[in-house]
């Protein structure tokens, strides 16, 4: 082994800045994945079939199908531009379920029907709740650089 395949290993080393979607970021892209074509076949039903019912909760729930897809798509990408897209997204997801989740829960009289973000994400095992701490937390974790710093975007 020379001193050159030394330091290629410590430059990709695990404190280096990686991937999102390396490790335990497989599993985060697979359940963000899972969440994106169910909130996605979720709302495409309802805007195609009950939209009159309940337009303001499917429009949320289409908003939220967009949001997982971007997330889903930046976080397997991982590096680059993608990683910026993975913050915004990530962020904005957590955002709207807390938003949501509170206007279900104080003002139900918006909502004639559920949303995928309504009562925290409750319909989905609290999946949209606990997803995007997780997304924030690896997108952070993932981020540190050689010098151990995080590379948090600007």
């Amino acid at each position: 082994m020379t001193s050159s395949d030394d330091e290629s290993r410590v430059v990709a080393g695990p404190s280096s800045a990686s991937t999102t979607s390396s490790g335990p970021g497989r599993a985060l892209v697979l359940v963000y994945g899972i969440l994106a074509v169910a909130a996605t076949a979720r709302s495409g039903v309802q805007l195609a079939t009950k939209y009159d019912e309940a337009p303001l909760a499917y429009l949320l729930s289409a908003v939220a199908a967009v949001v997982y897809v971007v997330a889903t798509i930046a976080l397997a990408k991982g590096r680059g531009v993608w990683r910026r897209v993975a913050w915004v997204a990530v962020s904005v997801e957590l955002v709207g379920v807390l938003t949501v989740g509170t206007l279900s829960l104080v003002r139900s009289d918006l909502f004639a029907d559920a949303t995928v973000w309504s009562d925290y994400g409750q319909g989905y095992g609290y999946v949209p709740l606990v997803l995007p701490v997780l997304g924030l937390w690896w997108l952070r974790r993932t981020g540190r650089t050689s010098s151990g710093q995080d590379a948090v975007p600007r």
